[in-house]
């Protein structure tokens, strides 16, 4: 066999080897013995690579946000636990055979502070890939809160009370970008970003962990034209806004406070998109569009940031579709429509993103709803009615329909633009555009209604438009 093997490979085979002596084939004989080895040899292999294939393990893996305290501790498949002193990738040192399940669980929440770390996307069956969709973010009792005053190009910061929700300012400061509108911090903390409306940017101010001082980062980030409205997806790599009058929204990867515009970017979007949500699990990206009354949903490629436009999209909302907000279990969305004095409820289909509208779908609310958001816990609604009722108004999430029933509403102050919940659950806070505050009020655990806090409203700037809460 060696000599016939020196045969087949060498350069020139016009004067075949002894071997054909020794094996004494005819010629015919021998171009069947030839295809009878290849078809052997290809077989071998096939068998050797399909035998590595389902032998093989793969990995499970994700991103961790929004940790600052010590002691997390994950899970994979009541086994593999991994301990965590960071932010960022992680990967589970065992790996899972394909076509077995995975199911990724919080054994020990982190301490000092505490937090309470949630798992999304984390069970399933593995399918001939590594799993890297894992998303886990941890939240705390809110530190600082950070307002956006356009009329007065300013940002606001205070300090929060986690005992009473009582805001003191840590200090004004000038706004890099002209006409600041919209605020968002990171999921870990680290950078505030500010939409100017004026300037076509996004402003970024890096956070102080202790103190919450901002100090401007020198860096601005260039938009489409009009921007109002910035999101940062729960693994703190993307980052998207909203350009009313272009029609489109711009994607970012962030990295240590720098953006880069990701492949494709700007994409399409319907008419005039004015705000935009990312689910909790970090795989969709929704839009409102306030012209069309309607919300265009995205699927977020989580390697790139790149959006796919999901199918049915967009999908019917109410006139004047100005904000969205969506459920810590990522359920349900509800669209607040200006216009139509209605919120707009929908279920969120977990495989495609797909918008369903809930049974009794729109909801009046009888004033023009201007925000909304969901309390932590997810059983109610908060939406901030402008014009002549200026307040806060709780709803009670159906947990089985997604369905809302109205609260009892509570004053603010003028013009209430947005309305925002502590991280846990113990605060709602707004701010006031007309009257350059920012209205507090405690959550009654059992109910979720309001009663405002002593001071409360709370001096902001000139046009006090946006508020975010870390």
């Amino acid at each position: 066999m060696a000599d016939f093997l020196t045969y087949l490979n060498h350069p020139s085979r016009n004067e075949p080897p002894d071997v054909w002596s020794k094996v004494k084939l005819t010629t015919s004989a021998r171009g069947d013995f030839l295809k009878r080895l290849t078809y052997l040899t290809v077989l071998t292999a096939l068998v050797g690579l399909t035998s590595c294939k389902l032998d093989a393990k793969y990995t499970i893996g994700g991103t961790l946000s929004g940790l600052l305290g010590a002691g997390l501790v994950l899970a994979d498949n009541s086994g593999n636990d991994l301990t965590f002193t960071g932010n960022g990738a992680f990967v589970f040192t065992d790996g899972v055979a394909n076509g077995d399940a995975y199911s990724v669980t919080v054994v020990t929440q982190p301490t000092d502070p505490t937090q309470t770390c949630t798992v999304y996307n984390g069970s399933g069956t593995v399918d001939e890939a590594d799993v890297i969709n894992v998303v886990v973010t941890c939240t705390q009792a809110g530190r600082f809160a950070y307002v956006a005053n356009q009329t007065a190009n300013t940002i606001s910061a205070y300090a929060i009370d986690q005992t009473n929700g009582i805001l003191t300012l840590i200090g004004t400061y000038a706004s890099t970008g002209t006409g600041p509108v919209a605020v968002a911090v990171d999921p870990n903390g680290t950078y505030l970003y500010v939409v100017d409306n004026s300037s076509n940017d996004v402003s970024l101010y890096s956070i102080d962990y202790t103190t919450g001082v901002l100090t401007a980062a020198g860096i601005s980030v260039a938009t489409g034209n009009a921007p109002t409205a910035v999101a940062i997806d729960p693994t703190d790599q993307y980052m998207y806004v909203t350009n009313s009058t272009d029609d489109t929204v711009s994607a970012y990867t962030i990295s240590n406070g720098t953006a880069t515009a990701i492949t494709g970017s700007p994409f399409l979007t319907g008419n005039e998109p004015y705000a935009l949500k990312v689910d909790p699990a970090g795989n969709y990206l929704y839009v409102t569009n306030y012209a069309d009354g309607t919300v265009s949903a995205y699927y977020i490629d989580p390697a790139t940031g790149i959006l796919t436009s999901i199918a049915g999209s967009p999908f019917g909302a109410g006139a004047g579709a100005v904000a969205i907000a969506i459920s810590p279990a990522d359920t349900y969305a509800y669209v607040a429509n200006e216009t139509a004095a209605s919120i707009s409820a929908f279920s969120i289909n977990a495989t495609t993103g797909a918008l369903v509208p809930v049974s009794g779908s729109p909801f009046g609310t009888g004033s023009s709803p201007e925000s909304v958001a969901v309390n932590p816990a997810g059983g109610v609604l908060y939406a901030a009615n402008v014009t002549a009722k200026n307040d806060i108004t709780d709803y009670l999430i159906d947990a089985t329909t997604g369905g809302l029933t109205l609260g009892t509403p509570i004053g603010s102050g003028t013009f209430p633009l947005s309305v925002v919940v502590d991280p846990g659950g113990l605060f709602v806070y707004a701010a006031n555009d007309t009257s350059n505050d920012v209205s507090v009020y405690t959550v009654d655990a059992t109910t979720g209604t309001l009663t405002a806090v002593k001071g409360s409203p709370f001096a902001a700037g000139g046009g006090a438009r946006s508020i975010a809460i870390y």
